[in-house]
């Protein structure tokens, strides 16, 4: 089983600081958010911080599957990826949402005795198996959610969930992002407390889905275009679909790092999960760069590669072990791959892998 909350003691120090960003700040005003500090230590390298932000509000965004359900996804997957800092938020906002210690604590530990409904029970399930991706589901376990009474585009939304929850968790851990004691601290409040904390907790979230939910749901064809264009118009129709989109694409167009770097990147995650989609997504991009099949197979087999030199060369055995990992061993091998790349270049790293992860697990909806 999965660590639970408490098991998950060792956490290192912050890779990044709080950068001071005024513009940013406003943006995210504007567009219904409350700056944290993961929002201003990503904002430094733009496509990383929309696409942080995008996951972390996409709550107050849900379209299709049952939003009760949202926050639950989100601690399974968080304790999969032993995300300290996303475990201890989701379970949390449960608590403040009204749940008790017993239903959250049945979650945690054997979801087949938690008070959910079969339909839920099966959600939860797939998504811990999903955000475990070892293996991955099959698109047979999706259809049999569909089975189950949820629409297709209800399927497609819980996995974009946790391919986005994934790219999230690997995000905050690789960077440490202090745990939110204030909330946790919240949630540990008296009953009597909690309920008006609860209150104006489902108020805020009401006022801010306001404005939110004035995100474009794109059509699949307008998905279509670019680099991991089929996987991506899965989630036409949702909301989802525009915060995906616009990180693959600018995680693809922006010059941190060579674009060879993160085609690697992007095929040594796809091969250690067994995404011959993602993979082959991944050998087109590099195919542009000047790589033919030999070089990037060669690469793929020892983690190495001619077209990373230096400091650069650690890039794709750090990548494999965001995988599968343990916390704080992959964060003192991000602390040492930051002492020699710099910060704006592991950032992108730590972004492109994360991303990575996130576009395998969305693969799954076109594997049979």
């Amino acid at each position: 089983m999965a660590k639970l909350i408490d098991e998950i003691i060792q956490w290192g120090e912050p890779l990044l600081p709080v950068a001071t960003d005024p513009a940013w700040e406003a943006e995210i005003l504007s567009r219904g958010g409350r700056p944290n500090n993961v929002d201003l230590r990503m904002s430094p390298l733009p496509w990383l911080r929309e696409f942080v932000f995008s996951a972390r509000t996409y709550f107050y965004n849900v379209a299709e599957m049952p939003e009760r359900l949202f926050p639950m996804v989100a601690m399974v997957v968080a304790q999969e990826n032993a995300c300290r800092y996303c475990y201890g938020i989701n379970r949390s906002v449960l608590k403040i949402s009204g749940y008790s210690e017993a239903f959250i604590d049945a979650i945690e530990r054997d979801v087949r005795v938690a008070e959910l409904d079969d339909k839920e029970s099966a959600v939860l399930a797939f998504s811990r198996r999903l955000a475990r991706a070892r293996p991955r589901p099959l698109r047979a376990e999706a259809e049999h959610l569909i089975g189950l009474g949820y629409s297709p585009l209800a399927v497609a939304e819980i996995v974009s969930c946790v391919a986005s929850s994934s790219f999230y968790n690997r995000v905050i851990t690789m960077t440490a992002c202090p745990p939110q004691e204030d909330l946790e601290q919240a949630s540990r409040s008296p009953l009597d407390v909690l309920k008006q904390i609860g209150a104006a907790f489902r108020q805020g979230i009401a006022a801010r889905r306001q404005i939110t939910r004035q995100i474009q749901s794109l059509p699949a064809v307008a998905l279509m275009g670019g680099p991991f264009g089929t996987a991506l118009a899965s989630l036409g129709g949702l909301p989802a679909a525009a915060g995906m989109k616009a990180a693959v694409d600018g995680a693809m167009a922006s010059s941190v790092l060579s674009a060879a770097a993160k085609g690697l990147i992007v095929a040594v995650v796809a091969r250690a999960l067994g995404c011959t989609y993602s993979e082959g997504e991944a050998r087109r991009l590099l195919y542009q760069e000047g790589l033919d099949d030999a070089a990037i197979d060669s690469a793929l087999a020892t983690l190495k590669s001619d077209h990373l030199q230096g400091a650069h060369s650690e890039l794709l055995s750090w990548a494999r072990n965001t995988v599968k990992y343990d916390t704080p061993v992959m964060q003192q091998e991000t602390h040492a791959l930051a002492a020699q790349l710099g910060q704006p270049a592991v950032l992108e790293a730590i972004g492109t892998a994360a991303l990575a992860n996130a576009l395998v697990r969305l693969a799954m909806l076109l594997e049979h």
